[in-house]
Protein backbone atom coordinates (compact mmCIF):
# COMPACT_ATOMS: atom_id res chain seq x y z
CA UNK A 1 0.00 0.00 0.00
CA UNK A 2 2.87 2.22 0.62
CA UNK A 3 3.87 1.67 -2.96
CA UNK A 4 0.40 2.71 -4.18
CA UNK A 5 0.58 5.87 -2.11
CA UNK A 6 3.93 6.67 -3.56
CA UNK A 7 2.62 6.08 -7.07
CA UNK A 8 -0.38 8.38 -6.46
CA UNK A 9 1.75 11.19 -5.16
CA UNK A 10 3.76 11.54 -8.32
CA UNK A 11 0.51 11.57 -10.27
CA UNK A 12 -0.85 14.36 -8.17
CA UNK A 13 2.30 16.33 -8.51
CA UNK A 14 2.25 15.77 -12.25
CA UNK A 15 -1.33 17.12 -12.34
CA UNK A 16 -0.24 20.05 -10.31
CA UNK A 17 2.66 20.61 -12.66
CA UNK A 18 0.37 20.47 -15.68
CA UNK A 19 -2.04 22.89 -14.03
CA UNK A 20 0.80 25.16 -13.04
CA UNK A 21 2.17 25.06 -16.59
CA UNK A 22 -1.26 25.88 -17.96
CA UNK A 23 -1.48 28.85 -15.62
CA UNK A 24 2.00 30.01 -16.67
CA UNK A 25 1.08 29.57 -20.34
CA UNK A 26 -2.12 31.54 -19.83
CA UNK A 27 -0.22 34.31 -18.01
CA UNK A 28 2.38 34.33 -20.78
CA UNK A 29 -0.39 34.40 -23.40
CA UNK A 30 -1.95 37.38 -21.64
CA UNK A 31 1.39 39.16 -21.40
CA UNK A 32 2.37 38.54 -25.05
CA UNK A 33 -0.27 40.89 -26.52
CA UNK A 34 0.82 43.45 -23.95
CA UNK A 35 4.43 42.96 -25.06
CA UNK A 36 3.38 43.14 -28.71
CA UNK A 37 1.42 46.31 -28.03
CA UNK A 38 4.23 47.93 -26.05
CA UNK A 39 6.82 46.93 -28.69
CA UNK A 40 4.58 48.44 -31.40
CA UNK A 41 4.37 51.65 -29.38
CA UNK A 42 8.14 51.63 -28.96
CA UNK A 43 8.58 51.11 -32.71
CA UNK A 44 6.23 54.03 -33.45
CA UNK A 45 8.09 56.27 -30.99
CA UNK A 46 11.41 55.24 -32.52
CA UNK A 47 10.07 55.94 -36.02
CA UNK A 48 8.84 59.36 -34.89
CA UNK A 49 12.16 60.19 -33.24
CA UNK A 50 14.02 59.01 -36.32
CA UNK A 51 11.77 61.14 -38.53
CA UNK A 52 12.33 64.20 -36.30
CA UNK A 53 16.08 63.66 -36.31
CA UNK A 54 16.08 63.30 -40.12
CA UNK A 55 14.18 66.61 -40.43
CA UNK A 56 16.66 68.36 -38.12
CA UNK A 57 19.57 66.85 -40.06
CA UNK A 58 18.08 68.02 -43.37
CA UNK A 59 17.55 71.54 -41.97
CA UNK A 60 21.11 71.71 -40.63
CA UNK A 61 22.54 70.37 -43.89
CA UNK A 62 20.55 72.99 -45.83
CA UNK A 63 21.81 75.77 -43.53
CA UNK A 64 25.36 74.49 -43.88
CA UNK A 65 25.18 74.36 -47.67
CA UNK A 66 23.68 77.85 -47.81
CA UNK A 67 26.37 79.22 -45.49
CA UNK A 68 29.10 77.58 -47.56
CA UNK A 69 27.64 79.02 -50.78
CA UNK A 70 27.44 82.47 -49.17
CA UNK A 71 31.08 82.22 -48.10
CA UNK A 72 32.11 81.31 -51.65
CA UNK A 73 30.08 84.23 -53.04
CA UNK A 74 31.65 86.63 -50.53
CA UNK A 75 35.13 85.39 -51.42
CA UNK A 76 34.45 85.86 -55.15
CA UNK A 77 32.98 89.31 -54.54
CA UNK A 78 35.94 90.31 -52.38
CA UNK A 79 38.44 89.16 -55.02
CA UNK A 80 36.52 91.01 -57.75
CA UNK A 81 36.41 94.21 -55.68
CA UNK A 82 40.11 93.89 -54.91
CA UNK A 83 40.90 93.47 -58.62
CA UNK A 84 38.77 96.53 -59.40
CA UNK A 85 40.60 98.56 -56.77
CA UNK A 86 43.97 97.50 -58.11
CA UNK A 87 42.90 98.08 -61.70
CA UNK A 88 41.78 101.65 -61.04
CA UNK A 89 44.35 102.39 -58.36
CA UNK A 90 45.27 106.06 -58.19
CA UNK A 91 42.24 107.42 -60.04
CA UNK A 92 41.55 110.03 -57.35
CA UNK A 93 45.12 111.34 -57.61
CA UNK A 94 44.87 111.45 -61.39
CA UNK A 95 41.59 113.39 -61.21
CA UNK A 96 43.32 115.97 -59.04
CA UNK A 97 46.28 116.21 -61.44
CA UNK A 98 44.11 116.77 -64.54
CA UNK A 99 43.42 120.48 -63.75
CA UNK A 100 47.20 120.98 -63.51
CA UNK A 101 47.58 119.44 -66.99
CA UNK A 102 44.80 121.74 -68.25
CA UNK A 103 46.58 124.80 -66.85
CA UNK A 104 49.87 123.74 -68.44
CA UNK A 105 48.12 123.36 -71.80
CA UNK A 106 46.53 126.82 -71.46
CA UNK A 107 49.90 128.33 -70.56
CA UNK A 108 51.40 126.83 -73.72
CA UNK A 109 48.69 128.43 -75.90
CA UNK A 110 49.88 131.93 -74.97
CA UNK A 111 52.06 133.60 -77.61
CA UNK A 112 55.29 135.04 -76.22
CA UNK A 113 57.75 137.36 -77.94
CA UNK A 114 60.35 138.11 -75.33
CA UNK A 115 63.34 135.78 -74.90
CA UNK A 116 62.78 135.39 -71.15
CA UNK A 117 59.16 134.42 -71.75
CA UNK A 118 60.22 131.93 -74.45
CA UNK A 119 62.55 130.18 -72.03
CA UNK A 120 59.76 130.04 -69.46
CA UNK A 121 57.45 128.59 -72.10
CA UNK A 122 60.03 125.91 -72.98
CA UNK A 123 60.24 124.98 -69.31
CA UNK A 124 56.45 124.67 -69.18
CA UNK A 125 56.56 122.49 -72.32
CA UNK A 126 59.05 120.17 -70.63
CA UNK A 127 56.85 119.88 -67.52
CA UNK A 128 53.79 119.27 -69.69
CA UNK A 129 55.57 116.50 -71.70
CA UNK A 130 56.74 114.82 -68.50
CA UNK A 131 53.24 115.03 -67.04
CA UNK A 132 51.68 113.48 -70.17
CA UNK A 133 54.33 110.73 -70.17
CA UNK A 134 53.60 109.96 -66.51
CA UNK A 135 49.88 109.79 -67.26
CA UNK A 136 50.43 107.54 -70.27
CA UNK A 137 52.72 105.24 -68.26
CA UNK A 138 49.86 104.82 -65.77
CA UNK A 139 47.32 103.94 -68.50
CA UNK A 140 45.69 107.36 -68.61
CA UNK A 141 44.77 108.39 -72.14
CA UNK A 142 43.27 111.52 -73.62
CA UNK A 143 39.83 111.08 -75.17
CA UNK A 144 39.92 112.02 -78.83
CA UNK A 145 37.09 114.44 -79.46
CA UNK A 146 37.68 117.03 -82.21
CA UNK A 147 36.09 115.86 -85.46
CA UNK A 148 34.65 112.74 -83.81
CA UNK A 149 30.99 111.79 -83.61
CA UNK A 150 29.45 112.82 -80.31
CA UNK A 151 29.34 109.94 -77.80
CA UNK A 152 27.53 110.78 -74.53
CA UNK A 153 29.57 108.16 -72.66
CA UNK A 154 32.83 109.95 -73.56
CA UNK A 155 31.81 113.55 -74.25
CA UNK A 156 29.81 116.21 -72.44
CA UNK A 157 28.11 118.67 -74.78
CA UNK A 158 28.24 122.19 -73.34
CA UNK A 159 27.08 123.95 -76.48
CA UNK A 160 25.37 123.11 -79.76
CA UNK A 161 25.96 125.07 -82.98
CA UNK A 162 24.25 124.78 -86.35
CA UNK A 163 25.83 122.43 -88.88
CA UNK A 164 28.02 124.32 -91.34
CA UNK A 165 28.94 123.32 -94.84
CA UNK A 166 31.11 120.18 -94.91
CA UNK A 167 30.15 119.13 -91.39
CA UNK A 168 27.99 116.20 -90.36
CA UNK A 169 25.35 116.42 -87.67
CA UNK A 170 26.44 115.23 -84.21
CA UNK A 171 30.08 116.03 -84.97
CA UNK A 172 32.31 117.69 -82.38
CA UNK A 173 33.60 120.99 -83.75
CA UNK A 174 35.36 122.40 -80.69
CA UNK A 175 36.86 121.07 -77.43
CA UNK A 176 36.65 123.25 -74.33
CA UNK A 177 38.33 120.79 -72.00
CA UNK A 178 40.07 117.51 -72.77
CA UNK A 179 38.62 114.31 -71.38
CA UNK A 180 40.68 111.44 -69.96
CA UNK A 181 40.26 107.71 -69.41
CA UNK A 182 41.98 105.36 -66.99
CA UNK A 183 42.18 102.03 -68.82
CA UNK A 184 38.53 101.51 -69.81
CA UNK A 185 36.95 103.92 -67.29
CA UNK A 186 36.14 107.53 -68.06
CA UNK A 187 37.80 109.76 -65.47
CA UNK A 188 36.48 112.96 -66.96
CA UNK A 189 34.40 113.39 -70.12
CA UNK A 190 35.59 115.85 -72.74
CA UNK A 191 33.64 119.14 -72.68
CA UNK A 192 32.74 119.81 -76.30
CA UNK A 193 30.73 121.87 -78.78
CA UNK A 194 28.54 119.76 -81.08
CA UNK A 195 27.26 120.66 -84.53
CA UNK A 196 23.56 119.89 -84.91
Amino acid sequence: MAEKDQEKKPEVSEKENVTAEKNVDQDTAKKEPEKKQSSEETDEETEKKLSDLQKKYDELEDKYLRAEAEMQNMTKRFKKEQQQLLKYEGQDLIREILPVVDNLNRALQIDVKESGSEQLKRGIEMVQRDMEKALKDNDVTKIEALGQTFDPTLHQAVKAVPVEEGQKAETIVEVYQDGYMLKDRVLRPAMVVVAQ
